[in-house]
């Protein structure tokens, strides 16, 4: 109890055996015990923060805004401001219980934060990044510090001016790498040029501001620049080094003890995380705070598995549970009532609005000096503002140092909200990347020239895709006058986990230890097809990583696709067989990205139903050996997946057949029908676009027939059949000689062939054969590349109408056909050379 008569501290008293209650039946209150009481308070943070989380996520606004936010709404400003709500859910006595758990949280989330930080990235983000981040903290940290002294005189507040000034300068200067990442996620910016740099400048930040928070608590904690401070210094220094010549020979020792590809004992696991515990001891008692120790020992541990284990086991519980509680418990603290008057709500906007300034000026002079463009330098200035973990921490230890007292705490509190709540507004309105898409001709496989090269997009979900869409890759004939450039684009979740936005900064360096399991995955998938085009020929591979929240991934595909002009997608079908022959779904969510992809792709799409390839490896060259079966109904779809098995055929260890159904004398022409695909406008339901599409098959048959026929490696036969029954009887003849089916997707059409299949369809989007084909009850074992060719003009997703000048109409190619022995426009529908 404190001697001064006039201390108007509140005085708690704990009871050490409130700790669990007997129960209501006895007629106790659990609210007046400290587990329960901490359980609701618990249950409370999560569902409230949850919920905002929910309401911003429209707007892109990151988490932590919608953390702290929550506690707000709990605390004094809202909710606490009901003395009967404070007293039953926030009272003063439970206060001790629920920060112990939120700073143990924080513990182990700073010891994760430096498990996955790769201080040798620092080396390699080059002097642009550096630079950036050392102009976008120089200008706010000297705003910070001239209104820390105008604050102080403003306020008449007795503190400590120079931790004041540090923890203002500190607050306003510094860049949130995490929070950032995911904002650059939300954008669809962290795969562009501005964002890899925002990226790399924030990472350069992030450790500036871990030596800064260093100095500013050793400052806050020792009023006055004394032998007592030096030896907190050299103390800490003592510390770093004992974890750099101590602690890490005794961690590499663990690991070399580990055999590669075994889990580490349990023994292992708890001796570094009771190290956590003891390194943050050891840091408090020598006057900095605990987090800074646990970072510290975190830095320690190397990137591989070791950090991958104590990542998996940490990171959901930790990041989901026990940090938001912190964030929540400064809400909890932050009391906007206590911002008074307009002076003090003027000079905090205008603190913000000159910060902001400060920042962007600084940034954009370095940008325009490396030759970006002044909208990228104000969208990179304005993405350097990002706050997060260090400013709350920051704020967090002023106010239990007295440095700050809470008026100014809640100021603070709103303008990091604030600084960081305008960004993706702000990118919004002045930053429109321009990505310099050039209407191309050739986005269809039928269309494009057969004397250049063939661009394909193939999209990878986990290590499992890759043997097939290599094996795929490889029957797809790449050659010296055609060779294949492929971008792989490795799909990864937005999540709320920093580890899986960290990959995006080290892809592209599969030689570096993985930082965790996503990105082992994203190495894996990395270094399989860098290995497959060191071995194969006239084919070049560039790996590509889209982080993206699932219901916006397709907006990544098919940007890249209009970006790098490509011709063919590749995406893995949403269902894998297992050991009995059965398909299995393994995440419904990838169903819904490929319908996206089909509704909204810029060139033609192929959805790979993978049952192996008749290989789990990649076959060189000269080893391929596929028997391709493709089915023809008729339609541009159709037409589509025979050009892609004509191109196969051309390798030599292609064998094609090619099995055309022929409409039979009793087939039933079905009647005028709305549609077998609802969603879909392009139903050929006129009797003369029926008469143009059988011209454009009869003669793309036609051409195929006469151009292979001394071609012992490719069969065609037609195949009449009347109905569905017996269309299924065909197919059926030949799975089991089959290693490939290509089929078209069939969209917009309604034959009397496949009449009644689509009345057990599973899936819809691969259509009707395709559906058949994938089934679990077709019991095959070959995989199916279902293909859906692009049309060109017409509607958009959002109903406008695009013109496509590079595109003919079915009548124009018709007649361009019937006139000409070879392609119009320059466009090589197939090599002439044979004709």
């Amino acid at each position: 109890m404190s001697s001064d008569k006039n201390a108007t501290d509140d005085i708690v008293c704990y009871s050490p055996n409130m700790i669990t209650t007997n129960g209501i039946w006895q007629g106790e209150n659990p609210l007046h015990y400290s587990l329960p009481l901490f359980i609701l308070q618990v249950i409370l943070v999560v569902i409230v923060t949850r919920i905002f989380v929910f309401i911003l996520r429209p707007i892109h606004q990151p988490r932590v805004i919608a953390e702290i936010m929550g506690g707000i709404i709990l605390g004094p400003s809202v909710l606490g401001r009901s003395k009967k709500f404070a007293d039953a859910v926030f009272p003063l006595r439970s206060v001790m219980v629920i920060e112990t758990m939120a700073n143990v949280g924080l513990l182990y989330f700073l010891f994760l934060v430096g498990v996955e930080m790769d201080i040798s990235a620092i080396r390699r983000t080059g002097k642009k990044a550096v630079t950036v981040a050392l102009a976008g903290m120089v200008a706010p940290f000297a705003l910070g510090a001239i209104f820390s002294i105008i604050w102080i005189r403003i306020s008449k507040a007795e503190t400590n001016e120079v931790a004041f000034m540090l923890f203002l300068g500190v607050t306003l200067s510094v860049t949130a790498f995490p929070v950032l990442a995911r904002i650059l996620a939300e954008l669809k910016l962290i795969n562009t040029e501005m964002g890899k740099v925002a990226l790399s400048a924030a990472l350069v930040n992030d450790v500036f501001s871990w030596v800064l928070l260093a100095l500013a608590v050793t400052i806050a904690e020792n009023k006055k620049p004394t032998l007592t401070s030096c030896m907190v210094v050299l103390s800490c220094s003592a510390f770093v080094v004992f974890n750099v010549f101590a602690v890490r020979p005794v961690i590499m020792w663990i690991i070399r003890k580990t055999p590669e590809g075994e889990t580490f004992s349990d023994f292992y696991i708890c001796l570094i995380l009771a190290g956590v515990m003891i390194s943050g001891f050891i840091t408090d008692a020598i006057g900095t705070h605990s987090v800074f120790g646990a970072f510290v020992f975190g830095l320690t541990i190397p990137n591989g598995s070791l950090g991958l284990a104590l990542v998996e086991k940490l990171e959901d519980f930790v990041s989901g549970l026990l940090l938001p509680l912190f964030f929540a418990i400064s809400g909890l603290k932050t009391n906007v009532g206590l911002i008074k008057g307009f002076l003090t709500w003027g000079i905090m906007f205008l603190l913000v609005v000159l910060a902001c300034i400060g920042k962007i000026a600084g940034t954009l002079i370095v940008a325009v000096s490396y030759q970006m463009s002044f909208s990228e330098g104000v969208a990179l200035g304005l993405l350097m503002n990002t706050k997060g973990l260090v400013e709350i921490i920051l704020l967090n230890i002023g106010r239990d140092q007295k440095v700050l007292d809470d008026g100014a705490f809640a100021t603070m509190v709103i303008i990091t909200i604030l600084m960081t709540g305008i960004i993706v507004p702000g990118i919004s309105a002045i930053y429109k990347p321009s990505r310099g898409f050039i209407s191309y001709k050739r986005r269809t496989i039928q269309m494009s020239k057969r004397d250049c090269e063939f661009r394909v997009l193939v999209c990878i979900h986990t290590p499992r895709n890759v043997p097939t869409m290599i094996n795929l890759l490889e029957a797809t004939n790449p050659t010296k006058k055609s060779p294949i450039c492929v971008y792989v684009l490795h799909l990864v979740e937005l999540s709320g986990r920093t580890s899986a936005l960290l990959i995006v900064h080290s892809s592209g360096k599969p030689d570096h230890p993985a930082l965790n399991r996503t990105q082992a995955q994203s190495d894996h998938i990395i270094n399989a097809f860098e290995n497959y085009e060191q071995h194969a020929d006239h084919i070049t591979v560039q790996p590509l990583t889209a982080v993206s929240p699932y219901s916006t991934m397709h907006e990544d595909i098919c940007n890249l696709a209009q970006e790098k002009r490509v011709a063919f997608i590749i995406i893995p079908f949403h269902k894998q067989q297992t050991v009995d022959g059965a398909m299995e779904a393994t995440n419904m969510v990838f169903r819904s990205v490929n319908q996206n992809v089909l509704a909204n792709a810029p060139c033609s799409v192929g959805i790979l139903v993978d049952r192996g390839l008749n290989s789990s490896n990649r076959l060189a060259a000269d080893q391929v050996s596929h028997q391709v079966a493709v089915l023809f109904f008729g339609g541009p779809d159709d037409r589509e997946a025979l050009s892609y098995g004509w191109r196969m055929s051309e390798h030599p260890g292609i064998s094609l057949t090619v099995m055309r159904f022929i409409p039979g004398e009793d087939v039933v022409e079905p009647k005028s029908h709305p549609s077998l695909y609802p969603d879909e406008p392009r139903i050929l339901t006129v009797e003369t676009d029926k008469d143009t599409e059988k011209q454009l098959d009869d003669k793309l048959i036609n051409w195929f027939m006469v151009s292979n026929a001394n071609d012992d490696s490719i069969d065609y036969m037609e195949k009449m059949v009347n109905n569905g029954e017996e269309t299924v009887a065909a197919i059926r003849s030949m799975y089991d000689i089959h290693g490939l089916f290509i089929v078209g997707r069939g969209q917009g059409m309604i034959s009397p062939l496949t009449a009644g299949l689509t009345d057990w369809s599973e899936c819809p989007e691969l259509g009707a054969i395709g559906d058949l084909l994938a089934s679990s009850d077709f019991a095959a074992t070959a995989s199916v590349l279902v293909v859906q060719q692009y049309i060109g003009a017409g509607l958009e997703a959002d109903g406008s109408v695009t013109p496509d000048n590079t595109m003919m109409t079915n009548e124009e190619y018709v007649n361009q056909v019937h006139q000409h022995s070879t392609p119009p426009r320059g466009h090589s529908v197939f090599n002439t050379d044979r004709l």
